[in-house]
């Protein structure tokens, strides 16, 4: 087999004249900085490909809460070239490699069988090196790197440098995610906060009217004034607590309402049935409550149901948009929603929308997602 060997071979100490940790100092400063995620890895691979003799790198991480894997970020590569696939570790062998034997495996022969064939023809890779990002028993994703085009050979050196960057790619992933939840608990605790006081005040004042307006007796007229003024008191309460800035970190899916409702209708072992009304688009800003929805809608039937049909129903008009899961094979004893649905419901109602959820009839249940598109606030 003929190598061939780049133009230059320098050491790993000599890469760029910069030091891997100083590099990867300036990723963990920016951190806090509400950086996107495909942002954040793109530059994590330009950190790679500086530091290294590869000229196009790409992370794949795996999203736990779609169950995929997918591409997050890329350098030398258009990032929409990779976004369309959907690599697993049964269909990429040399990721699998790589993570189980925990060091940087490089394959020239036979790569269509190591990775999925789109990936090569569409890239045109002749020899790909794979680094896991891995640390602390935890598996992140890999790094897939090349040098453009021919074949080439790891001196023992960047090897390990790759492997060294692998690791601490896989920190600074690791501090980026914990920076993230920790913000996204803070945000529960105001959204736990606001669901507080709304009972505590709101719904307070509301139960006493309905009672006085359950009453037998008919009320006199300090009793209806009395009522108005608490009704009115409610609405204030309410306003004031919605205007408080809870909105979540802006949500980066990678994907859409329509794709995911695709790749869910050819998923194996449930008939998905998709009734799409009105106009295609989703609004921009719905897109990721939609996402959510939906997801804990599929969630939440996996795990109290044994679907044989799940029916999926949008809609958008002028003045709504409406997302509606309907399944069947509902278990008997299924209670209230979730964390999840909940944290759903909150969202929607800082746009001014609700999540409804509950049986339909005996073994049938529905998720329902209703966000109004223009809202006339005196």
């Amino acid at each position: 087999m003929s190598v061939e060997q780049p133009t230059a071979s320098p050491t790993p100490s000599l890469f760029a004249g910069v030091e891997p940790l100083e590099v990867f100092v300036e990723l963990l400063a920016d951190i806090d900085m509400h950086t996107s995620p495909t942002e954040f890895y793109d530059r994590i691979c330009e950190a790679i490909c500086r530091l290294t003799t590869m000229r196009r790198a790409a992370v794949f991480m795996a999203d736990a809460a779609r169950r995929r894997v997918r591409a997050i970020g890329s350098h030398g590569i258009a990032f929409e070239q990779l976004s369309g696939l959907r690599p697993t570790l049964v269909n990429t062998p040399i990721a699998q490699r790589a993570l189980l034997e925990d060091k940087v495996v490089v394959i020239s022969e036979g790569i269509e069988e190591a990775v999925p064939p789109e990936y090569a023809q569409l890239l045109g890779v002749t020899t790909l090196v794979c680094t896991p990002m891995s640390a602390g028993g935890y598996a992140y994703g890999v790094i897939c790197a090349d040098r453009g085009s021919g074949r080439f050979e790891l001196s023992d050196g960047e090897r390990h440098l790759l492997w060294t960057l692998g690791k601490t790619a896989a920190l600074v992933a690791a501090a980026r995610n914990v920076t993230r939840q920790q913000e996204r608990m803070r945000r529960l605790g105001e959204r736990l906060d606001l669901a507080r006081e709304i009972h505590e005040s709101v719904l307070q004042r509301l139960f006493g009217v309905s009672l006085a307006l359950g009453a037998e007796q008919p009320l006199d007229r300090a009793e209806r004034e009395r009522c108005r003024i608490e009704m009115q008191e409610a609405l204030s309460d309410l306003r004031r607590a919605l205007e408080r800035p809870l909105a979540p970190l802006p949500a980066e899916t990678g994907t859409s309402l329509a794709g995911e409702l695709e790749r869910f209708r050819k998923s194996p072992g449930v008939v998905v049935a998709v009734d799409w009304h009105g106009e295609s688009s989703v609004p921009a800003d719905v897109e990721p409550l939609a996402q959510s929805v939906l997801a804990e809608a599929l969630r939440n039937i996996a795990k109290h149901a044994h679907p044989t049909r799940v029916e999926v129903a949008v809609s958008r008009d002028e003045q709504d948009f409406t997302l509606e899961v309907r399944n069947d094979g509902a278990r008997p004893g299924t209670g209230e929603p979730g964390m999840g649905l909940r944290l759903a419901a909150f969202e929607a109602l800082q746009q001014g929308g609700s999540v409804e959820s509950g049986p339909v009839d005996a073994d049938r249940w529905r998720v329902r997602l209703v966000v109004p598109l223009q809202q006339d606030i005196e």
